[in-house]
């Protein structure tokens, strides 16, 4: 590669490869980040390539990231000229081999297509307009089918616009969709005060968990005093259920590097780290090859654009430890220390990595940099709420039809995404509540789902943003099981500097767990609400500050359930295994012998066509016969 140094050499680079995400040619895009990998992508790529070569066709193959509807992969994207841009989901070897032979007769599988657009539009003549990809500039509109899938159809894509379309390591074709131009609009026709100014009328806030403005974040850090400054990148999404940074880094790493250049020239940086999972080999191997690349054409390292501004970056993987999220303790990482967080009297952006001014943003902050100012900071703050702008990326799971990543416009409400965009609980359940913010996030019930989603809101019904997950639970959730198994996650990564973080943690999930046995006693629910104002009012890190949550946003919304669990010694949900008891309808069993021969205790006894019956001794409550009895005899009290 040879290094670009104007822009007129940029926009030739970006002419020729245009051609590449729309080619006169058919393009064939396969889903391979990790959930499409997960799901059998790669079998799925390698018979394509197979196909393409055995038959010698004039075809593009392309390996993309996740376009979000992890539930629906493997993805198969084909863009033919004068199709629209046709989604198949839920490939295999052998759905694919028969998508080629279809395709060289100028047809379609319907039953396949994730879309359901008109039957004359998937067939047309080239004549329907194209769908643009919202917030992306007109010239680089493309053709979607997403449009006609309800999961897409509230959907905007900013942070994620490249993800599923480009190949995530072909730095070509992120120039191809105007990458990098912003980069050189910055560096030569923009002063750091101009460009802090624009992020900060942007009114863009901080897509880890804190929600603190991001431009004033850089301004701090601008002034504060020191020749050195550091830029930081978190990627150490450690929340169960989350995967939105691993997504976007694994399907479009160049809009975070980007991103991160042009903080690093506002700030006066000419060092960044990112610091990301190791749990994460596919998004640390995808970052590798777009830094190289961006080295290469001279976006990164000495001089970039002839500007006079320097800067590199670097990848740290993190050592696994859900705390090292927190902005201090990641430091500490980086510098090779513990990771535990410090008191925050002290703020980074004043005294961080190795004591100078360090600004961090999460992927999904830096991902939005290049956008906004693109497009300007009014473009942007037309999104969203007063306070909360911009769009947000949720990892949607859980109990929902619908399971993926989804960016919404900040304020759309939990109805909107959980039923039009989720498409609603499966097998005709009941939805309860949704979990919002992680593990130190709070239950919002059924009463509240047409609460708008943003910052404030959030966080005044007791819950918060946190870095994007939402778990969704039905009927058969039992909430005081739930806020057991999110103090069980957090004590397991409580770093454990703070007594109160370390001991009250430990103490409330002891009281929780003899609740779910049958062992709760009167004065346990005032216990947990005067140990929880503790440990929120004591702890260093949000770790801490925010671990009562789960506790007391149950308390306050299911309050019910843990007096069922104390007094009444049940368990509403029939989950928690010391209050419940399996038996058999003995008039309606037919003794078909399924579930004697698949309980792991042989407490089922009985004979073939007579009643059978489950010894309560030996019962562990497994729940297998319930899982597969098929006249439904198998009841639970």
């Amino acid at each position: 590669m040879n290094k670009i140094e104007n822009l007129e050499h940029l926009k030739k680079i970006k002419e020729e490869n245009l051609k590449l995400i729309f080619p006169k040619k058919t393009r064939i895009l396969v889903g391979m980040a990790s959930c499409g990998l997960a799901s059998g992508a790669g079998e799925v790529f390698q018979v394509l390539a197979e196909e393409i070569k055995r038959r010698n066709l004039d075809i593009t193959l392309v390996q993309s990231g996740c376009a979000g509807f992890c539930e629906k992969e493997p993805l198969v994207d084909i863009m033919k000229p004068g199709w629209p841009r046709i989604s198949y989901c839920e490939m295999n070897s052998k759905k694919i081999r028969k998508i080629i032979e279809l395709l060289l007769k100028g047809k379609v599988e319907k039953d396949w297509i994730l879309a359901k657009a008109e039957e004359e539009e998937l067939l047309l003549e080239g004549t329907r307009r194209p769908y643009p990809l919202n917030g992306i500039p007109e010239e680089l509109e493309e053709i979607l089918p997403y449009k006609y899938h309800p999961f897409y159809e509230k959907q905007l894509k900013i942070a994620m616009r490249n993800c599923g379309f480009i190949d995530p390591e072909n730095i070509d074709e992120y120039i191809a969709r105007g990458g990098y131009s912003t980069l050189y609009k910055v560096l030569i026709q923009c002063d750091p005060d101009q460009v802090i100014e624009e992020i900060t009328k942007s009114g863009l806030r901080g897509r880890g968990g804190g929600g603190f403005p991001t431009g004033r974040k850089w301004h701090y850090c601008r002034n504060a005093p020191g020749d050195i400054r550091y830029v930081v990148c978190n990627a150490d999404e450690g929340d169960p259920g989350a995967y939105m940074d691993r997504s976007v880094l694994e399907g479009d790493p160049h809009s975070v590097l980007e991103g991160m250049i042009i903080g690093a020239y506002a700030i006066g940086s000419n060092e960044g780290y990112i610091y990301i999972r190791a749990e994460y080999p596919l998004a640390v191997q995808t970052l590798r090859k777009a830094i190289k690349q961006a080295e290469d054409y001279g976006f990164l390292g000495k001089n970039i654009f002839n500007s006079g501004f320097d800067f590199s970056i670097q990848i740290n993987r993190g050592g696994g430890a859900f705390v090292c999220g927190e902005s201090t303790a990641l430091m500490a990482s980086i510098e090779g220390k513990v990771g535990e967080p410090r008191a925050k009297h002290i703020h980074t952006v004043e005294s961080g990595l190795w004591e100078k001014p360090t600004n961090l943003n999460n992927v999904e902050t830096w991902a939005n940099v290049p956008l906004i100012i693109a497009k300007g900071a009014d473009w942007y703050s037309k999104i969203g709420t007063r306070d909360s702008k911009g769009t947000k990326i949720f990892s949607l799971v859980g109990k929902i039809e619908n399971t993926g990543l989804v960016e919404v416009p900040m304020g759309i409400t939990l109805r909107e995404i959980i039923y039009d965009i989720g498409g609603g609980v499966p097998g005709r359940k009941k939805f309860k509540a949704v979990q919002t913010g992680g593990p130190s996030g709070g239950c919002i019930p059924e009463e509240l789902i047409d609460l708008p989603v943003d910052f404030e809101e959030l966080s005044r019904v007791g819950s918060m943003m946190g870095s994007g997950g939402m778990i969704v639970m039905d009927e058969d959730t039992c909430m005081v099981d739930i806020a057991k198994y999110f103090l069980s996650f957090l004590q397991d990564e409580s770093c454990g500097k703070c007594t109160s973080c370390r001991e009250g943690i430990k103490r409330m999930l002891q009281i929780l767990t003899r609740i779910t046995q049958g062992k709760g006693r009167e004065g346990d629910i005032e216990l947990l609400e005067e140990l929880s104002q503790v440990v929120a009012e004591t702890s260093l890190c949000a770790l801490g500050q925010t671990a009562p949550n789960p506790v007391l946003s149950t308390l306050r919304y299911f309050r019910d359930e843990y007096e069922a669990h104390i007094k009444d010694k049940k368990c509403p949900a029939k989950v928690c295994k010391d209050l419940i008891t399996y038996f058999i309808d003995e008039e309606a069993c037919r003794g078909c012998l399924v579930c004697k021969k698949l309980c792991p205790q042989e407490a089922i006894t009985g004979e073939r066509k007579e009643p059978h019956r489950i010894n309560q001794d030996k019962c562990i409550k497994c729940g297998i016969c319930l899982e597969n009895c098929k006249f439904d005899v198998i009841k639970v009290e």
